[in-house]
């Protein structure tokens, strides 16, 4: 989850944190096109605190429910010497996830054609990259009570938790041949070139859905360039599904049925 546990903090909620463990995980393990059957979790803690535990526990069984998963195990360590933070709740959270796959199945980017369609899925919000960006650019001017032109306060929508695309996709999967899926996370568009890394293929993005207020408010408050930003956030698309222009319809049919586009 990284450093968007410190915003949990100065919220003092932590009740959605375990979705992102869990969404950063399973959302990871189904680019190979791997079915995730469980999870282990690591919670590790600045001193014992029971309740922060069962805060923490109510995201990772949401995260887990929607991503059909069952919760096999986890640890938990207390350690005041390592954890440090905001305020006595300070925490790291991390996870692991198992899937099945037959290698026949297995999805790697190999058989990424060119004029190949790539389909951006929506995300919800920043997800779980780019909070040490920023906590500088503005949780160094705002207080996460503040509302700063958004929707709801500023530490609102900085906890948004991470989509799981767990469903939508093993559904396309099972009712379409895509060439290649990547989780968009840390490095932003980055992610799609280790699907054609041995290849000479490249990506050209376009149609980019009108940016969440929440990129605005970041790039004008740091003047961050547009290089920069699509370097380093979602740009409110999630994962990306590249198929045959003839795939193209029966994958936004199911997307739409699961309420993203």
């Amino acid at each position: 989850v990284g450093t968007k546990v410190l915003v949990a903090q100065m919220m003092n909620k932590f009740d959605t944190i375990g979705i992102d463990c869990v969404a950063m995980n399973v959302n990871d393990i189904i680019c190979l096109a791997a079915e995730p059957i469980a999870f282990l979790d690591y919670i590790a803690l600045k001193k014992m605190d029971k309740d922060l535990i069962k805060e923490i526990s109510k995201g990772l069984v949401l995260g887990a429910k929607e991503a059909s998963i069952a919760i096999v195990g986890g640890e938990t360590a207390i350690m005041p010497d390592v954890i440090d933070g905001e305020g006595d709740k300070a925490f790291d959270l991390v996870g692991m996830v198992l899937g099945i796959i037959s290698k026949k199945q297995v999805i790697t980017g190999n058989q990424i054609m060119k004029d190949d369609i790539i389909i951006g899925v929506e995300s919800s919000g920043i997800h779980s990259n780019g909070y040490s960006l920023v906590r500088k650019v503005l949780l160094s001017k705002y207080g996460v009570e503040e509302n700063v032109g958004l929707n709801v306060s500023l530490g609102e929508e900085l906890l948004k938790p991470t989509r799981i695309y767990v469903n939508p996709i093993l559904e396309i999967l099972r009712k379409t041949k895509p060439s290649g899926l990547a989780h968009i996370t840390g490095g932003g568009f980055s992610k799609l070139t280790r699907l054609v890394e041995t290849r000479k293929l490249g990506f050209r993005i376009d149609n980019m859905p009108k940016l969440l207020p929440i990129f605005d408010l970041i790039q004008d408050e740091g003047k961050i360039s547009n290089l920069e930003m699509y370097r380093t956030f979602n740009m409110g698309i999630g994962f990306c599904i590249i198929a045959p222009s003839m795939e193209v319809e029966r994958i936004q049919s199911i997307l739409r049925q699961h309420r993203i586009v």
